[in-house]
């Protein structure tokens, strides 16, 4: 497929009449392109990623998913529903939103079983996804008894797990210490070597860097303000400032 796997024309989001979530955001993302979204707290950023992830829809302006227009009715297809949620798989910045089941082992078959894979090929993805991620010696802990860092490790390797196209996260790093953020942005460009299309939205500038070519830059009206590689965006200091970036 060559056109862009997500494209938003003019998208607007409202959580009430009075607060505007996203304000007429049109992008284009195209397969295995390593992008951040950038901007500060509030900016829309999480909304945005949603929308991404249909969980919210557009309440103006239009969505495609490789090619196809995504609203709600979309999803009542089991065939669409099926292939989307295969594909896009977001990483909360509210972890314990993620994790709801009482053993890792269970988080990270519970896809799976979603998805109706039999048992032996679970437990076989299990396996390589703990050796992956090096988190075997945790799969009969309770999630809510690990530390932050080996938390977002097990509800990442829960959502790819199911080896999506399309992975969103939503300020992966942040309240990690100096040790989990490098193993995570390790995790990341691993995943980008396969040939997996990651989306970042962070305000974390260090980070963004590292993980992405391409940024799109949110305001404080909820807009985008610029788009551009490394050049266009890192080396304007003035433009980071009024961005409120730096």
């Amino acid at each position: 497929m060559h056109g862009p796997i997500f494209k938003l024309e003019n998208v607007s989001y409202y959580y009430t009449k009075e607060k505007k979530a996203l304000n007429s955001i049109s992008l284009e993302i195209k397969k295995q392109e390593k992008v951040a979204i950038l901007g500060p707290n509030g900016a829309g950023k999480t909304t945005l990623l949603k929308v991404l992830d249909a969980l919210l829809f557009p309440q103006e302006g239009k969505f495609y998913f490789c090619g196809e227009e995504v609203n709600e009715d979309r999803f009542e297809d089991p065939e669409f529903n099926y292939k989307f949620r295969k594909s896009v798989v977001l990483l909360f910045q509210n972890i314990d939103a993620q994790l709801f089941l009482p053993t890792v082992r269970e988080e990270l078959s519970f896809g799976l079983i979603q998805l109706g894979f039999q048992e032996a090929e679970i437990e076989r993805k299990i396996s390589q996804i703990s050796d992956l991620f090096r988190i075997s010696h945790l799969l009969e802990r309770s999630p809510f008894q690990l530390s932050e860092g080996e938390k977002k490790k097990v509800a990442l390797a829960s959502l790819l797990i199911i080896d999506p196209e399309i992975i969103l996260l939503d300020e992966p790093t942040n309240g990690l210490d100096p040790r989990s953020v490098r193993e995570f942005i390790e995790i990341i460009e691993e995943l980008q070597h396969n040939g997996k299309t990651v989306i970042t939205a962070t305000h974390d500038l260090n980070t963004a860097i590292k993980i992405a070519d391409k940024f799109y830059v949110m305001g404080e009206e909820k807009n985008i303000l610029r788009v551009g590689n490394y050049e266009d965006i890192f080396l304007d200091e003035d433009f980071l400032r009024f961005a409120n970036l730096i």
